[in-house]
């Protein structure tokens, strides 16, 4: 019952009252009003009383301000790492046609593309090699750590021209090696580990003493944290460089378009030896546990969304560490599709699967959604 109407059937029932008893009008209206508030009063306490008062929420929720109070996590700019996948061809700047707005580019677009988004509050990149040329991939991965290739001389680009910027550098093989795995393998073709971890280990240090602040293993050999923190420590930089290790990376459908930009599909067979099944959830747990040990500064899970608990798991684990967490291609992707299909608003269904990341436990989020945010964050 409205307010109003309250006071309208006090009003009758005081009407009615006085002429059964033959008595002169002596309500007013002020003094219907006081009792249909005292009467009202009465019956949201009563209501409140008779359940549980810590009940009613949603004055906590009422006001956009105070909904936003509500999120254990809010996102903000400095939470954000975005994908730059950059080429052996210094003049390319090509779409991507399974990475809706993404670009493949060479190192003389690199600048002229980063300016904006630095202007609007980009706060990190993580970087990825692409190499095109057709002598650039062999068994060992040689081209990872050229002196001149994508990803070395882009640290020292976007270290000099965006010096504020945090740069992080994928550390992996398979965009460099003829067979598309992400490591030195044995002659029956399965990984070999050993060799793996100390090629791996040195792209890494590669990365860093090129002026990468973070070098991040995505390749998922075993025991290459410790290699990677040994050779920091040897090399008296461990102080000043971040590694965040790709501890939990599920293998899975979600890489596709990543894998169209970044050429890196195996030649033959998959990763499901070396990258977690979806379902192994004790096996990341394992993961995340091992590599923390070893010495990683941030732990990492890849995908997002399909593993929010395996996120949760990592927070708990490593509750003294930050934990990042890739949005991926596949992921991405995907949303571009239903949002086009019209299922549901881009801008909102971007946020929703972002926030879900955030509450998991996650602090940071590699996304491609990074420059679109940049935006909506500011409106």
């Amino acid at each position: 019952m409205s307010f109003s109407t309250l006071v309208s059937d006090l009003t009758y029932r005081d009407t009615q009252q006085q002429r059964e008893q033959h008595r002169p009008p002596i309500s007013t209206t002020a003094s219907t009003v006081s009792r249909a508030r005292s009467y009202a009063s009465t019956a949201a306490t009563s209501v409140s009383v008779s359940g549980d008062i810590a009940s009613q929420l949603h004055g906590g929720y009422s006001h956009p301000l105070a909904r936003a109070w509500q999120a254990e996590r809010q996102l903000t700019k400095s939470m954000l790492i975005y994908p730059i996948f950059i080429t052996d061809n210094p003049d390319e700047s090509e779409l991507i046609p399974s990475l809706p707005g993404q670009r493949r580019m060479g190192l003389n677009k690199v600048v002229a593309f980063l300016q904006p988004l630095v202007r609007k509050g980009l706060k990190s990149v993580i970087l990825f090699g692409v190499p095109l040329a057709p002598s650039a991939k062999d068994t060992l991965g040689t081209a990872a750590d050229d002196p001149q290739g994508p990803v070395m001389a882009g640290i020292r680009l976007v270290r000099k021209n965006f010096p504020q910027l945090f740069v992080v550098a994928d550390v992996c093989l398979c965009e460099y090696t003829s067979h598309g795995h992400c490591g030195i393998l044995h002659e029956d073709g399965s990984l070999n580990n050993t060799l793996s971890v100390d090629r791996v280990s040195d792209v890494a240090m590669a990365y860093a003493e090129a002026g990468a602040h973070c070098v991040a293993p995505s390749d998922m050999n075993d025991g290459r944290i410790r290699a990677i923190k040994l050779k920091l420590i040897e090399s008296g930089i461990a102080h000043r460089v971040v590694l965040m290790s790709y501890a939990a990376k599920f293998s899975g459908c979600l890489y596709g378009p990543f894998r169209d930009a970044a050429g890196s599909v195996p030649s033959f067979g998959d990763r499901k030896c070396y990258q977690l099944p979806p379902g192994g959830r004790g096996l990341a747990r394992r993961a995340i546990e091992r590599d923390i040990a070893e010495g990683a500064d941030i732990i990492m899970v890849k995908p997002a969304t399909q593993y929010l608990d395996i996120i949760s798991d990592a927070k708990e684990i490593g509750k003294n560490m930050p934990i990042a967490a890739y949005h991926v291609s596949g992921e991405y992707a995907m949303i571009h599709a239903a949002a086009k299909a019209g299922v549901f608003d881009l801008k909102t269904m971007a946020f929703e699967a972002t926030e879900g990341i955030l509450r998991a436990g996650a602090s940071i989020v590699v996304s491609y959604f990074t420059p679109d945010f940049l935006e909506w964050l500011d409106t």
